[in-house]
This record gives structure tokens, C-alpha cells and sequence, in this order.
């Protein structure tokens, strides 16, 4: 039985090539029975990165237990992050560079987990590790997803062995990865091509915080303006997914990928979020957040610590 492999809902482009090059990886481990698929469709950004490295979409699954027993988690391991029935089959191995909250597994598994700026850092590492091939193109779909979590390098989540990657893997691509990752986060900024349900959803992660049901999605684009002329949209989008789906906060985080800096708008307890980040909404319902850029560094730790204290 084929084992699948996936990265989160609301699929980014680490998430998405993640679950290639881990297939690939464990193929080359002779564990040739692998899949990689996708718990959603690939954004216009990461389709950007398919279609440069001349690799097919991953097929898109809604549930895993109809078609398998095992499965293998990349980019993620918070259940509410994964696919609806991961309680039903057997996590093989977890591959991730996130923190571990609501995780539990009745076998034991193999784990690898790195503080790097994307999970592909993490692959990449473990495919040196063993000696194994990286090929120009699984090269090309690792730096994608590098770029994409660390907006080119530019994100605080950035490390020095982030940087040392990024080199050697410009040099396995053979590609100019600093035009490359422009072109390709520019990919991802059409907004006026995506509806407000697909801005609130494109990049969305649902988080437990002491027991407080939140919901953060990350819009990137090259001109806020774009966002404010959509702003009663989104919000009528975010009011009707919170009711929906029970989320007591909606955050969205609008970030301006060219000039490092946010803005948030949120649906729920506003005081949380102006708690975390020590500063008031404005009376257009917006909370500036310059330099932020990071949800997983610099949005979610001082909003988790928020609802902790």
C-alpha cells in the first residue's frame, strides 16, 4: 500500500515542494511505494515554482485513511493542521521546522525537526546526510521553498546555514535564485486574480492557544493599497469562516514583501492582538506591524504568550 506524503492545509510552497522532495528522498532510501500529495491546490506563487522546475502538481486529497494506512508529515505536525482523518492511519515519520503542540501518536515514529528557516533546509540536510543525489530540478523546487518561507532570505526566521543552502543549492539548480525568487514571490501578488475567500484561505493556519481557537493567514503583496481597497471584503469573508468553523480570532496578516513590513486586521478578541504586539488598532480597524514578516517567529509566539498570560 502506497504511503502518502503531505505538508499542511492551505498549502504554501515549502509545504508543497517539502512533499516532493521527501518522496524523492525516500525513494532513493528504497522505500519506493511513497506518494507525495497535497491537502490543497498550489498557489499562484508555488505553480510559479512547478512550473519553472517542469514538475507536475501533487494530486489533492480531502481524506488519507480511504487510500492508505501510513503516511509521512512534512511542514507541519499540529493536527489541526493536517488531513481530517490523520487520527486513523499511522504516521511513518514527521519532517518539520515548526513547534510541536498537539501532537500524539499511539506507535512510535521517526521524527526530524530543525530550527531552519524552511523544512526543505531540513531535507536538505538529511539528503547529504545519506549521500544521496540532489538533482538540478529537486534542487530548484528545495530553493522554493527556502525563498518562499523566508521571503528570499529576508525573513527573521533566516539562518546562517539557511544562507549556506541557498548557495549550494544555486549552484546544483543552476539558477540565478536571487531574480529567480523575485520573479516567484511576484508570482504569488496577484491579488485582483483571487477572490476574499481565497486571500483569507491561500495561507492559513489554525493554532490551539490555551485552549482558544485561532486562525492566522498571511496575504504577501508589493502594494498594501491593494488590500486596503479589499479590506470590507476580507473582513465579511473572515466573519464568515469565524462563525463557521468556531474561531474565536481571525487574524489576517497582509505583509508588503519588498519593504519588510505588515498590517494586521482581525475578526474576534482585538485586545489579544494589540496586547501581543503592544500597540492599537486604528479606527480603520488595522494594526500596523512594521517589520514583521514572520507568522511563525514573530506573529504567533507573542500572540500565544498573549493568551498564556
Amino acid at each position: 500500500m502506497t504511503t502518502l506524503i503531505f505538508g499542511h492545509q492551505s498549502p504554501d510552497t515549502d509545504a508543497i515542494t517539502c512533499a516532493i522532495t521527501f518522496a524523492e528522498y525516500q525513494r532513493q532510501n528504497g522505500n519506493t511505494d511513497v506518494e507525495a500529495v497535497a491537502l490543497g491546490t498550489p498557489s499562484a506563487e508555488t505553480q510559479f515554482a512547478l512550473d519553472y522546475f517542469k514538475q507536475a502538481a501533487p494530486r489533492v486529497i480531502k481524506t488519507a485513511a480511504n487510500e492508505t494506512d501510513t503516511v509521512m508529515l512534512v511542514d507541519h505536525n499540529e493536527a489541526q493542521q493536517s488531513v481530517p482523518d490523520r487520527d486513523q492511519v499511522t504516521i511513518e515519520y514527521v519532517v518539520d521546522h515548526h513547534r510541536v503542540a498537539n501532537f500524539e501518536t499511539a506507535a512510535p515514529l521517526n521524527m526530524r525537526l530543525e530550527t531552519l528557516g524552511s523544512c526543505n533546509s531540513v531535507i536538505y540536510h538529511m539528503y547529504k546526510e545519506a549521500g544521496f543525489e540532489i538533482s538540478p530540478q529537486i534542487a530548484g523546487l528545495m530553493a522554493s521553498g527556502l525563498i518562499s518561507d523566508t521571503l528570499l532570505l529576508k525573513s527573521p526566521t533566516t539562518t546562517d546555514e539557511d544562507r549556506r543552502i541557498f548557495a549550494e543549492l544555486q549552484k546544483i539548480a543552476g539558477v540565478d535564485l536571487e531574480e529567480y525568487g523575485l520573479q516567484m514571490l511576484k508570482a504569488g501578488t496577484n491579488l485582483s486574480a483571487r477572490t476574499d475567500q481565497d486571500l483569507i484561505d491561500g495561507d492559513a493556519k489554525s493554532f490551539d492557544m490555551n485552549g482558544t481557537h485561532v486562525r492566522i493567514d498571511q496575504v504577501n503583496t508589493v502594494d498594501l493599497s491593494e488590500v486596503y481597497d479589499r479590506q470590507a471584503g476580507i473582513e465579511d469573508a473572515m466573519k464568515a469562516e469565524a462563525d463557521k468553523e468556531g474561531y474565536d480570532l481571525f487574524l489576517v496578516i497582509a505583509t508588503d514583501i519588498l519593504n519588510s513590513d505588515s498590517v494586521g486586521f482581525a475578526v474576534g478578541d482585538h485586545s489579544k492582538v494589540e496586547a501581543a504586539f503592544g500597540k492599537q488598532f486604528d479606527d480603520q480597524g488595522r494594526i500596523a506591524l512594521p517589520g514583521v514578516v514572520s507568522r511563525k517567529k514573530q506573529v504567533v509566539p507573542p500572540l500565544t504568550a498573549a493568551y498564556n498570560g
